[in-house]
């Protein structure tokens, strides 16, 4: 058992780790030929540009002021500096929403912990049960002596445990309301403060039916110009373009090598050669330029083919369309009813912005995401709990006890002070940080299978996963894994209703690994990365290698995103965490509190320099966020009834079973208040902008301005505006809307032909 002594020694090592990152940081964020690498967002903003030094050549590649070295920590008051309205508008919504997560941590557990410490832990040292209970199996430790572990069997104190309990519960509740008013109040004041963007005004209709008389676009514009006959504005039908994006982007790559040949023949004078077989270690030798520059002459021939075929064969069209209106409004009362009195066809939902659509998903036919999401829910099953077995085989081994047993010759070298504390303070959460690293990939493919049609939703959904897997194999996999399989078995073989005993009683024990994984993955995980390690390595390499011009530095510079889909779920267990052991062991706050506010200093500067978000969902996110922390506090009473019922305090516990029921209500009411300004738009909203807008651009040409904007970007990217396409989108489009033909006999009688043509197609620009 880890003793106070040896988290101590461990979080000293991991601050000493922390400052060694953070000084490495400083000193590379000043060199003049790392800049693009620490502030990307400015120089795509075009706020920034190279650093020039005069002088010494070396000034080029090193700063040689001292003073700046002595100021290596200035980057975090100036993290902290800009205001959160200017930090909406420099970042964007969601970015900024991101960032109050960290600062609910922080709102939550700082007057937390000052309860806990300054009720529970006098109460739970000034007991005595771990040394009256002479009969347990357990070693304990002088941070047991901290935990509600050693407070007596059946005692009284347990009414200060249930008493903090009510408080912490309605302390979270509090600032979670009042959170969600505020996410809430902001997500609207954005909307009605947001620039025009196309997704403001465009609905994305899926599962059109077939018919036999019309094609795919034909129907569109005649449903929407009969049942939307005032708002209706233009459509863009959705192609199967996958197989084309594939060419684009095959295409793209070896370009790219053939810039780097051409490069590297500039730089030697010499032809340059390579291998056609496989990774270019094997086969017929070749000159690169040659080879690649055919490679690319084949690939557009092959591109024009498949974009002919895409073009003219109405197989290449989907069931689903964009669907854009002249006024928010129209497009508000599309995206929120129900079109027909079948509920399963022309579904209508808001069109993610240009930005944000996942378009290789477009092309999933709706009838088989169902089957899909069936089959990937199978596989998360699976996933989630095979692989609880290789974190408990080798955490029973990275135990202390473990690696006795398993290399006994190493026992003196373990006896060593710093390689125990090692041992037991870094070993298991650094194994099970790596067992980690690729899950939420996995998770993001698996999404990505089931069909969902935004980067945002794919987000979404990996991340609730992600959350859940943390939840069985981090949380409940460490508690009942931990050294022995025999804890496992012993679950296994309980009736359900002792499950909460069983998780209850084994919660202390694991306090200490908790602690020293929210070091590791937390402390140490945050500091590494404000680092930046693969960014820096890759932009050096494709600066040596790539970089011809400005342009390819441009194109060089990756400043990333926030990745939602594993940083919110992370986040979730700190809470869980905190929440669970906010009445068991307070020890663990105070790490808590640590990670939350390094987190929130360090992300700040990522998001204002670094981070470039793909897209802008409005905060869509949040009542996800709320329900995560809302199990998480009803996880913690139930945890805190098991554990109660453990020391047999049969008179204190049920005082606890309102807790959960409460929890539930305020969870209930939050959503019913509050949810809907995440889901929908509200009519009265939409209107007011659609009357401001029309009175300050009397002119605007928003036909013009929707017309192209959901178009594939295989063939949006070399698109040309010329003179034929601004008449064509010139056409008033505050006029009314007339009914238009169809090849029904039943409805002849309309006056004017379809504007797609005969053939329902509309013309694609080239890629």
């Amino acid at each position: 058992m880890a003793t106070l002594e040896d988290i101590g020694l461990a979080a000293g090592i991991n601050i000493l780790s922390a400052i060694l990152f953070l000084v490495i940081f400083a000193i590379l964020r000043i060199q003049p030929f790392n800049d693009r690498v620490y502030f990307p967002k400015w120089y795509l903003k075009g706020l920034r540009s190279d650093p020039i030094h005069g002088g010494v050549f070396v000034r080029k590649f090193v700063n040689l002021d001292w003073r700046s070295y002595l100021r290596f920590l200035n980057w975090m008051p100036s993290a902290l500096r800009m205001p959160e309205l200017e930090l909406t508008e420099h970042a964007g919504l969601d970015s900024v929403v991101y960032l109050r997560i960290y600062l609910i941590g922080l709102k939550i557990f700082v007057p937390i912990a000052f309860l806990a410490w300054a009720v529970l832990v006098p109460v739970n040292l000034t007991s005595n049960g771990l040394e009256i209970d002479q009969q347990t199996n357990v070693t304990s430790s002088d941070i047991d002596r901290l935990s509600i572990s050693n407070v007596e069997e059946k005692s009284q104190r347990f009414f200060g445990h249930i008493v903090m309990a009510y408080g912490f519960t309605f302390w979270t509740c509090y600032v979670l309301r009042k959170e969600y008013e505020k996410v809430a109040t902001m997500r609207l004041r954005f909307l009605a403060a947001e620039k025009r963007r196309p997704d403001q005004f465009t609905v994305l209709v899926r599962n059109i039916p077939p018919d036999p008389d019309e094609s795919v676009s034909e129907l569109v514009e005649h449903f929407f110009m009969v049942n939307h006959s005032d708002n209706y504005l233009t459509h863009q039908v959705v192609y199967d373009a996958n197989k084309l994006a594939k060419l684009v982007k095959k295409k793209k790559n070896f370009q790219n090598w053939l810039v780097y040949y051409q490069n590297k023949l500039e730089r030697t004078s010499e032809r340059p050669t390579m291998k056609t077989g496989l990774l270019g270690l094997c086969g017929n030798e070749v000159d690169a330029i040659d080879y690649h520059t055919t490679k690319i002459d084949e690939l557009l021939k092959e591109i024009a083919l498949e974009r002919d075929k895409v073009r003219n064969d109405p197989k290449s069209v989907m069931p689903a369309s964009f669907v854009s209106f002249k006024t928010r409004w129209g497009a508000a009362v599309c995206a929120q009813t129900q079109q027909t009195k079948n509920p399963t066809i022309w579904l209508t939902e808001w069109a993610p912005e240009p930005r944000d659509v996942y378009w290789p998903n477009l092309a999933i036919p709706y009838v088989s995401l169902t089957i899909r999401r069936l089959i990937m829910a199978v596989a998360f099953f699976f996933l989630t709990f095979f692989f609880m077995v290789p974190i408990a085989f080798v955490q029973s081994i990275a135990s202390l006890e473990g690696t006795e047993k398993s290399a006994s010759w190493l026992a003196p070298l373990i006896d060593i002070p710093i390689i125990k504390s090692f041992i037991q303070g870094f070993l298991p959460g650094i194994v099970l940080k790596l067992f980690l690293i690729f899950v939420p990939t996995i998770l993001l493919i698996m999404a990505k299978f089931e069909g969902f049609v935004s980067l945002s939703s794919l987000e979404r959904r990996a991340a609730s996963r992600y959350y859940l897997f943390n939840f069985i194999n981090v949380f409940l996999g460490s508690l009942l894994t931990g050294t022995a399989f025999e804890q496992l078995d012993s679950f296994i073989h309980q009736p359900a209703n002792k499950y909460p005993e069983i998780i209850g009683d084994a919660i202390p024990l694991k306090a200490t690994f908790f602690i020293t994984y929210i070091m590791v993955d937390g402390w140490a995980g945050i500091a590494a990365e404000i680092l930046m390690v693969k960014p820096l390595i890759f932009y050096h390499l494709k600066n040596f290698f790539l970089v011809k011009t400005d342009k390819d530095r441009e194109e060089a510079m990756d400043p990333g995103s926030i990745s939602f889909n594993a940083g919110e779920p992370r986040i979730q267990l700190y809470f869980l965490l905190g929440l669970v052991y906010a009445a068991v062991t307070p020890l663990v706050l105070p790490f808590i509190i640590v990670f939350f506010a390094f987190a929130f200093v360090v992300f700040r500067h990522q998001i204002i320099n670094v981070y470039n978000q793909q897209y802008e969902s409005g905060a869509a996110f949040w009542p996800y966020v709320h329900l995560r922390i809302i199990i998480a506090l009803i996880v913690s009473q139930v945890v805190l009834m098991g554990l109660l019922s453990t020391k047999k305090a049969a008179t204190s516990t049920p005082f606890l079973i309102a807790l959960p029921i409460l929890t539930i209500w305020f969870h209930l009411y939050c959503k019913g208040r509050f949810e809907s300004a995440f889901v929908k738009f509200p009519l009265q909203e939409a209107k007011m902008k659609d009357i401001l807008e029309k009175a300050t651009e009397p002119n605007l040409n928003l036909k013009g301005y929707l017309e192209h904007a959901y178009v594939h970007p295989v063939f949006k990217a070399s698109m040309e505006d010329d003179e034929e396409d601004d008449e064509r989108g010139s056409e008033k489009w505050e006029t009314d809307s007339v009914p238009v033909p169809t090849k029904r006999q039943s409805r002849r009688n309309t006056p004017l032909p379809s504007k797609t043509g005969s053939d329902g197609h509309q013309d694609l620009p080239e890629p």
